[in-house]
């Protein structure tokens, strides 16, 4: 089964502040959440082939939250969006709540990954393409959503590295840059992967259509890096 994107429609900007506002309660990483919040909906509401009720669906993309210790923006896109009831967004964190402070693919409906612990985004994002194309599934693209101070791990560069000269056309990430990695990177983050063979953009981070077109940027043979800068963490 073939799933469509909807390029062409109007799309309304729902009260997603609104929706992060009814999760409340210590470490929430508000500014975690906050950083990803414009392109996670750019991501479900315009590129990413899933729905609610094709999430078993082989032909659905994939989309891995790395990022996975600040999930607000993500818990309320995904309500958004019809994954998830609303009315669970009042009990994040709570003990029986399936929204915890880390996604759970077992208890969240949409998430691929239990995540949190940083730098397993992008490996698990490289072995899932390398998956589907061993299953003879070229369609199906795989997206990673990564923070900057992620990059501090050795794992994720072990997986750009792999991942270009493999030719995983099918695997994006998005590095969201909100000043917060601890090693500096001469040429930017996204010379990094260009070094490794990747197709790169860099954007504003709040810009949709800018984060629709960088999304969307063709790239053959080669796996596909935005980095979207937004504001600093601690500004």
């Amino acid at each position: 089964m073939t799933i469509t994107a909807d390029d062409d429609r109007t799309h309304e900007y729902p009260d997603l502040p609104g929706l992060m506002s009814l999760m409340t309660g210590d470490e929430k990483h508000g500014p975690a959440a906050t950083s990803t919040l414009d392109v996670l909906w750019v991501l479900y509401d315009r590129v990413l082939r899933v729905t609610p009720e094709r999430t078993q669906d082989p032909g659905r993309d994939r989309f891995l939250l790395s990022k996975g210790h600040g999930p607000m923006a993500y818990y309320a896109v995904l309500a958004a969006k019809g994954f998830l009831p609303v009315g669970w967004l009042p009990g994040f964190g709570g003990y029986d709540s399936p929204l915890g402070h880390h996604p759970d693919r077992v208890l969240v409906p949409g998430a691929e990954i239990g995540s949190g612990s940083l730098g397993h985004g992008l490996p698990l994002g490289v072995g899932t393409a390398l998956g589907l194309r061993a299953q003879g599934l070229a369609d199906p693209a795989v997206w990673v959503l990564i923070g900057d101070a992620e990059l501090d791990e050795g794992s994720n560069h072990e997986a750009i590295a792999f991942a270009g000269p493999a030719g995983l056309d099918r695997l994006h990430t998005i590095v969201v840059d909100n000043s917060s990695a601890s090693h500096a990177r001469p040429g930017g983050i996204a010379a990094r992967f260009e070094a490794a063979g990747w197709s790169a953009a860099t954007v504003d981070g709040r810009d949709h259509t800018a984060l629709y077109e960088a999304f969307t940027a063709p790239h053959p043979g080669r796996p596909h890096v935005v980095v979207a800068r937004v504001e600093p963490k601690n500004a």
